[in-house]
């Protein structure tokens, strides 16, 4: 009899990085095979909630802490946290033997419906098409409490770098800034999710004709 699950590797695939310049400070850990926490202390509210919303739906556990130059403006922590996350997926899927690669998804939240497509093939590359108007999303009567809506194409451009791996989003329809930015972190966790799954018939063996994905 078959017995697949039996020569399955369930090793761990995590990683952690610090990164430190003089414009932000991070210090995260993530754990692809996760079940969805978010534990990451991060100085602009919408961005930890946008984090936190990308884990549960990816099922990635992420922790750590986010500090920036907020004084200048949100752009350099944003783009720096988004660095860093691709990295670390990056780090944790090492060689990338015996993933599925790719993966998509087409997430609708309220009125917006937004299609996330992601491949892990070596090459980092961005189309975001989120059709967001730029004014910034406020809550609350803090004076940070606004987010800087035009940094989100800078945090998914950071991603892709450092994951390297081409990262489409798209919304198809929509409204609210809100629905779209929060529906494009969700679709595109569940589409990283699919592709960094473990597939059992290609233990060991890297998903590409050329033999590498990292290089």
């Amino acid at each position: 009899m078959n017995n697949s699950s039996a020569v399955y590797s369930t090793s761990s695939r995590t990683a952690m990085i610090e990164r430190k310049t003089a414009e932000t400070s991070i210090s995260l850990t993530l754990n692809i095979d996760g079940t969805g926490n978010c534990d990451v202390a991060c100085p602009i509210g919408f961005l930890a909630h946008m984090l936190a919303s990308f884990c549960k739906h990816g099922l990635f556990d992420l922790s750590g802490s986010i500090s920036g130059d907020l004084i200048v403006d949100q752009h350099h922590t944003v783009e720096d946290t988004g660095i860093v996350l691709g990295c670390l997926f990056d780090k944790a899927l090492g060689d990338r033997a015996g993933i599925k690669r790719a993966g998509s998804s087409l997430f609708p939240m309220d009125e917006a419906l937004i299609r996330a497509a992601v491949d892990f093939g070596g090459r980092p590359y961005l189309s975001c098409e989120l059709n967001i108007s730029s004014v910034p999303l406020v809550s609350g009567g803090s004076s940070f409490s606004a987010f800087q809506t035009d940094t989100v194409p800078d945090f998914w451009q950071g991603f892709v770098v450092g994951a390297k791996c081409n990262l489409h989003l798209d919304v198809l329809r929509g409204r609210s800034d809100h629905h779209k930015i929060e529906g494009a972190f969700k679709a595109a966790g569940r589409a990283l999710s699919e592709a960094v799954e473990r597939d059992a018939r290609i233990i060991g063996r890297i998903p590409s004709t050329k033999g590498t994905l990292t290089s």
